[in-house]
């Protein structure tokens, strides 16, 4: 018995060792991650080439992959949708623009949306009914079971569209955030003595890694303003994929540039510092609202500690003199 309590006795004693010390590690960590100075573009810029590396990849290899092959013209996925003239109707056409809006201009990802916009719907359905009614796993009434299935074939429905205003959402933030920036480029360009267009493709160049979606609108507008024969639908084109009231600003001032021979870095440097105030303003209001924001959190999580800390000591007290009596 001796023996047996001095061995469970080493062994608490070593596990309280180990305890403590890893306490202290993560004490350690912790402490060192607050002082690091962690910069965000890094892991940006390398996801972005790595991105970039894996499409000039797939370009120079053959098309090997199930879903691109399911996408081409011999896909099935692709045949189907052609059959029943998807891609003819009016809704096609919204959906094309809709996606360019969320960065999503190929033909593969438009087949992919048509599909599931139409067969997602009646697969969730059929599997969810077949597996409430036919295996009985939820073990629900008739008209609750049938209230799931619905309820399910509704978001199978709304799914896709769901996720292609998500991306619209975060691509629009991308914009609005390197929009300043992009224009104190052009601003630079332009008293370089460079063209709209030259000038539009070098700063897509530069922001490639600062803002990717900015530097894809600009080299798009670029390009169609070197082979379309009407400038101004080129910048035209690139209200429409952003849908922002930001850059209507700016190519309105773009094409008054183009008609009637208007300075191009007087205006830009006005609309780079309005845009820049913008941004601060909204980064004011953010800062004005973390009070009422903090509320929540202080009164769920911080006040119970600190009332423990505070009272525990006085009612544990209290307690024991009751008890004594």
């Amino acid at each position: 018995m001796t023996w047996l309590a001095q061995t469970l006795g080493t062994n608490v004693d070593i596990l309280m060792a180990l305890l403590s010390g890893a306490s202290t590690f993560l004490v350690i960590y912790a402490v060192w991650s607050s002082f690091l100075v962690r910069n965000p573009m890094a892991g940006r810029a390398k996801a972005l080439m790595k991105q970039r590396a894996q499409l000039q990849s797939e370009l120079r290899t053959p098309k090997r992959h199930q879903l691109r092959a399911m996408l081409s013209s011999g896909g099935w996925v692709r045949r189907i949708v052609e059959r029943l003239n998807l891609l003819k109707s009016n809704h096609a056409e919204r959906v094309q623009l809709s996606m360019a809006r969320a960065g999503w201009r190929g033909r593969e990802q438009i087949i992919l949306y048509l599909f599931a916009k139409t067969f997602l719907p009646l697969f969730v359905g059929v599997l969810i009914s077949f597996a409430i009614f036919g295996l009985g796993l939820f073990g629900v009434s008739l008209e609750i079971g049938a209230l799931i299935a619905l309820g399910a074939t509704l978001f199978a429905a709304y799914l896709p569209d769901i996720i292609i205003r998500n991306a619209q959402s975060k691509r629009k933030q991308a914009l609005t955030k390197g929009l300043p920036d992009a224009l104190d480029l052009l601003v630079i360009c332009a008293e370089a003595g460079l063209s709209l267009d030259a000038a539009l493709k070098r700063v897509g160049n530069e922001m490639a890694r600062a803002t990717p979606e900015m530097s894809d609108e600009f080299l798009v507008t670029a390009l169609e303003l070197s082979y379309l024969p009407d400038r101004s639908e080129a910048l035209s084109n690139l209200s429409q994929r952003t849908d922002l009231a930001a850059i209507r600003g700016v190519v309105n001032t773009l094409a008054q540039t183009e008609k009637y021979g208007t300075p191009l870095a007087q205006s830009l440097r006005v609309l780079a510092a309005e845009f820049r105030n913008e941004r601060m303003m909204r980064a004011e209001e953010k800062a004005a609202k973390l009070p009422a924001t903090l509320t929540v959190p202080l009164v769920l999580f911080i006040l119970p500690s600190l009332f423990v800390v505070l009272l525990g000591p006085a009612v544990i007290s209290t307690i024991d003199n009751l008890l004594t009596l």
